[in-house]
């Protein structure tokens, strides 16, 4: 069955939008998060991707056009399926909606004394932000986590809030600035699209009036689902207006002084200071995507260089910080400089561990890591030492009885600390498996907020890139983290004999707040115990 695409509201305060590129044609098949579209809004060029998977049967607004939120953008059904009513009842809708306005003129005139009231009670500079439409199909939406609490300086581009809508979780910047004056929804409450969601404006401002007095005035909460056809045109001028659209799809995709780019690889370029001209497309038609970018090597020059003539030229590249990168440096900065750090460096025997991984690799299904070994040793040591397993806070300090790791796992961006929950519970196979997926979520980035939350203790290993030694800074509000080094081979002495060993150095950063060095160097000593025995950690 057709399923009718709608110019969906991708910002508070869009209106209509503008389709910049389609990246599909009449007649393309299309899958369930395939990207139909680049939409122009108040605010920035986003991409639109699909909620439904079939044949792009029609395209309502050609590339350059403009058209208002919720009309016909697109029709989506199986191939060969007639679509002319859905167009005609499009058209005609349209059509009444227009005569309505009309007709409605007189009304709207003794409203509009109203309205400016309204208006005019707004304190200045204060701005009401609404429950957004993130998706066309979208009718309400859930706080599932503020990033911003009231009272909070709030910068246009800053990531306000996660909302959960009816296809996915996204995340909401804020296109103003101010300070955050008011919150209408607590996180897990949900609200209908252009419901009250915040108010920002200067501080100190009183918005209870604000607050009190808001109504939405958008139409999705009193919309007429009636249809009266008011058929204008007949079929034959449907058909002629697609023919027109499928000539003008492929006359763009032919256009070759036009640079097929998505915004992500565009801001990308930007901040590596790319010229797109010289990239080449790997995308649908040519388009530049992502990967272009990240694989992009400038052509080196070709001109030779006299003898003894210097050739150098200095340059350098500016990259402005990302969203991730400046919470990274804001938080690890806040660490370094307010914990009182110390290191405990240890190198263990691994020859035992390995003979382990060996054979409990043999098992079927099964297959785990080093790192899984340290996961699971360091959750079975920390519940003999909790004073390792607390945190600081400015008026306490808990010590925590559950167990949750943060893994640390690198990202193009940075870096992010997904959590394995009550790891001293699971077994070596499900911690694999729970890091395995993490790690895959982490490079698409589908980490959710909750998955990324509520770590006790933090393990960073770099020895999968041969690193053998190395330190961390903390994981806030934690209280240590430990640097996980390669396992090495080397001579070691063994009963008094030079022998060729394995061995292992592992680094614990801890906060001299909460743990002290004899404290520290104890769960380091039974930590000892579970991996150069790691069948003990079976028993």
């Amino acid at each position: 069955m057709a399923e009718i695409i709608n110019m969906p509201r991708l910002s508070d305060t869009m209106e209509e939008g503008t389709v910049a590129t389609w990246l599909k044609k009449v007649g393309d098949k299309v899958e369930e998060g395939d990207i139909l579209a680049e939409i122009e809004t108040d605010k920035a060029t986003m991409e639109f991707e699909s909620f439904h998977q079939g044949v792009l049967l029609h395209i309502g607004v050609q590339e350059g056009e403009t058209t208002k939120v919720d009309e016909l953008l697109a029709i989506i059904g199986e191939k060969g399926e007639d679509i002319s009513s859905l167009i005609l009842n499009s058209k005609s809708t349209e059509n009444s909606s227009e005569d309505k306005d009309t007709s409605s003129k007189i009304e709207t005139s003794k409203k509009e004394d109203s309205k400016n009231e309204d208006k005019a009670e707004l304190p200045q500079g204060v701005t009401i932000v609404t429950m957004p439409r993130l998706s066309d199909t979208m009718e309400e939406g859930t706080v599932a986590t503020w990033l911003k609490k009231v009272g909070d300086n709030v910068s246009e581009g800053d990531i306000l809030a996660e909302i959960e809508t009816d296809k996915a979780t996204m995340e909401f910047e804020s296109f103003q600035s101010g300070t955050l004056l008011h919150v209408g929804l607590k996180e897990g409450e949900s609200a209908k699209v252009d419901a009250l969601l915040a108010i920002i404006g200067p501080k100190g401002t009183d918005v209870s009036d604000v607050t009190k007095n808001f109504k939405a005035e958008n139409s999705t909460a009193t919309r007429e689902t009636s249809s009266q056809e008011k058929p204008l045109k007949e079929k034959e001028e449907i058909k002629k207006s697609d023919e027109k659209q499928e000539v003008s799809s492929s006359t763009s995709s032919s256009d070759s002084s036009r640079i097929f780019i998505s915004p992500l690889a565009k801001r990308m370029a930007d901040e590596k200071g790319i010229n797109i001209s010289q990239v080449k497309g790997t995308g649908e038609n040519g388009r530049i995507i992502k990967r272009d970018i990240e694989n992009f090597t400038p052509a080196t020059s070709s001109q030779s260089v006299g003898k003894f003539v210097p050739s150098g030229q200095e340059d350098f590249d500016d990259v402005k910080h990302s969203q991730m990168r400046k919470v990274i440096a804001k938080r690890l900065a806040e660490s370094k400089f307010t914990a009182p750090h110390y290191y405990l460096n240890v190198e263990f025997d691994m020859e035992n561990a390995i003979a382990f991984r060996q054979q409990y690799n043999t098992l079927p299904d099964t297959k785990i890591s080093y790192n899984d070994i340290v996961v699971k040793a360091c959750a079975l040591a920390l519940k003999q030492h909790p004073q390792v397993n607390s945190q600081w806070f400015d008026d306490r300090m808990q010590l925590n009885n559950h167990v949750h790791i943060g893994v640390a796992v690198a990202v193009p961006d940075g870096l992010v600390v997904p959590v394995v929950k009550f790891a001293n519970e699971q077994s070596l196979t499900q911690i694999g498996a729970a890091v395995k997926d993490f790690a895959g979520k982490a490079r698409n980035k589908k980490l959710t907020p909750q998955e990324m939350e509520g770590s006790t203790f933090t393990i960073s290993n770099l020895g999968m890139f041969g690193i053998e030694s190395f330190t961390s800074i903390i994981n806030q509000p934690n209280s240590a983290i430990l640097s996980v080094g390669a396992i090495v081979e080397k001579p070691v002495v063994k009963n008094g004999q030079i022998v060729v060993g394995n061995t292992m150095k592992l680094t614990m950063a801890c906060d001299h707040r909460t743990v002290d060095g004899a404290t520290g160097s104890e769960f380091l000593l039974t930590l000892k115990g579970y991996i150069e025995n790691p069948v003990t950690m079976l028993v």
